[in-house]
């Protein structure tokens, strides 16, 4: 008896062992995360159906390997190859909201200048707002996503990065370094700033952007400011190269008149204008650029 007893004891504590045990795990497993909005965002489990609808969010869930994870995403997200396969949700901006609900995604992943983020959380979903603009967001957005996720990978990803973009700087040639240097974005012309982060690649290769950063980020100016300026050499789009040379004034700038101009392709573009994991490989692009241009 006292034995039937006794193993009746140990088979209770036991059992509220196992209990606690996994209460604690699944404790340990609640995710919380403060937005860019200073939102606390709370969810009972890492989340396995996610929809991002920025490119940049999109690769950096795919970047610590959840790529899987994902059920939707907006309609520039491209990257990486498998993510074309998914349904796309429409803009990252103004995005179908009714197809967006209809996934029942765990979370939805969006910029801050999303005009349905209200929306959506009325909706019942759960949204999680970030938007990286800048070497030092991109690191601090893969923390973000890597606390969401619990995938614990972000530092090993970001040290790659980091390292990567040193090593496109060492790879430039002495003829490169120190050239003044025109990126535009896109026709306006709307230009790449010192203070955005692609200017801060520019810089972390070793060349001066003609776009001051008291003019922000990414600043529309005068076709004549890029005149004056005389660039020793321009980074820009296919599309928007499109005439460049016939801008008045443009063909007497150093830049036009020696042929020192990056023409970069539709996923060049999308490489190089993305603060996102593929930040490394723009700056691989830009030193290329900086090489075969540049001598």
């Amino acid at each position: 008896m006292r034995r039937g007893f006794a193993f009746m004891k140990t088979w209770v504590r036991a059992s509220m062992l196992g209990l606690a045990l996994l209460l604690g795990a699944q404790v340990a497993q609640a995710v919380d995360v403060v937005d860019e909005r200073g939102v606390t965002v709370s969810l009972p489990q890492p989340p396995q159906r996610i929809v991002s609808l920025l490119p940049s969010l999109t690769e950096g869930v795919c970047a610590l390997g959840a790529c899987n994870r994902l059920i939707g995403v907006d309609r520039y997200s491209n990257s990486p190859a498998q993510v074309r396969a998914l349904p796309q949700l429409g803009g990252g901006i103004d995005p179908n909201v009714e197809a967006v609900v209809a996934l029942k995604p765990d979370v939805v992943l969006l910029a801050k200048s999303s005009r349905v983020t209200q929306r959506l959380e009325t909706l019942g979903l759960k949204v999680i707002v970030l938007e990286p603009k800048s070497h030092a967001d991109v690191r601090r957005v893969l923390g973000a996503l890597d606390q969401v996720l619990g995938t614990h990978e972000a530092p090993a990803v970001w040290r790659v990065i980091d390292a990567a973009v040193s090593a496109a700087a060492q790879s430039l040639p002495a003829s490169a370094r120190g050239l003044r240097v025109y990126f535009e974005v896109n026709t306006g012309p709307y230009a790449a700033g010192d203070s955005s982060f692609i200017g801060e690649t520019l810089a972390r290769l070793g060349v001066k952007n003609i776009v001051p950063a008291s003019l922000g980020p990414f600043p529309k100016l005068n076709p004549e400011f890029v005149v004056r300026a005389n660039p020793d050499l321009i980074m820009v789009s296919v599309r928007s190269a499109m005439g460049l040379e016939q801008r008045p004034g443009w063909g007497s700038i150093r830049a036009v008149r020696e042929g020192r101009v990056c023409r970069f392709d539709a996923e060049q573009t999308d490489v190089v204008v993305r603060p996102g994991p593929r930040m490394d490989e723009a700056a691989r692009l830009m030193a290329q650029c900086l090489t075969d241009k540049g001598r």
